[in-house]
């Protein structure tokens, strides 16, 4: 699925269970090792799919390579490489590429779920709430396009952190979104991130602007931003 909204020169790979098999560095045996028994399976089995993806672009090395948690919990990726993981129940994504291609990627997974009451007044804003509200009425209650914005503003996050380095909250970008072939329980599009921050980098331009696209599809939604090197 993931590779239906990220394409070359990122390299995906993805799984829709566990791979209790896999290979699991001690070092990230240990990163997890109080953690309920669920939570380390997701954290072990996307990782063993960031190793095969980055074998696949052929990282030196990247079989055995540890991927642990860095600032915020962002992964720490070998050098001369950027990538995004994500899981959620019943799926667990990678992506990976080299820096001198790819400035940041973003990718984030959720259930094709409503939001939990009482969510989305504090992860939205008022304007996206009153596009959502007529989104409901074009496209009808089989879509959730609430989970959606979440997921994209997630997605904004991730390719937002490994560029400045800094918070982004849920009120410091504004999403928009284009919406092709839907259906129920089925559709995609692309969307956009406006930032309304500061978006002074660590080094090259501000972000001010980021690009994705999404996906509802098999019980899931799928969002991504790759941030071309400039």
């Amino acid at each position: 699925m993931i590779d239906q909204i990220v394409a070359a020169p990122l390299v995906t790979a993805e799984a829709f269970t566990d791979h209790d098999s896999a290979f699991i560095p001690e070092s990230e045996r240990a990163a997890v090792a109080r953690a309920v028994p669920t939570r380390q399976r997701e954290f072990f089995t996307v990782r063993h799919l960031a190793r095969r993806a980055m074998v696949q672009l052929g990282v030196p090395g990247a079989a055995r390579v540890p991927i642990l948690k860095g600032d915020r919990g962002a992964p720490v990726w070998p050098g001369g490489v950027i990538g995004s993981l994500t899981h959620c129940s019943g799926y667990r994504g990678a992506v990976v590429g080299y820096t001198s291609e790819v400035r940041s990627a973003g990718i984030d997974a959720e259930p094709h779920s409503e939001l939990p009451s009482g969510v989305l007044p504090s992860v939205s804003l008022a304007e996206e709430r009153n596009w959502l509200a007529s989104a409901v009425r074009e496209y009808g209650p089989g879509l959730h396009l609430d989970k959606l914005l979440f997921c994209a503003k997630e997605t904004t996050y991730k390719a937002w952190f490994p560029i400045t380095k800094r918070w982004l909250g849920f009120e410091d970008a504004h999403i928009t979104f284009g919406v092709s072939d839907a259906q129920t329980g089925c559709a995609s599009g692309d969307f956009t991130a406006t930032i309304l921050i500061d978006g002074a980098a660590i080094s090259g331009t501000p972000v001010t602007q980021l690009h994705g696209k999404w996906l509802i599809s098999e019980g899931l939604v799928l969002a991504s931003i790759v941030v071309p090197r400039e």
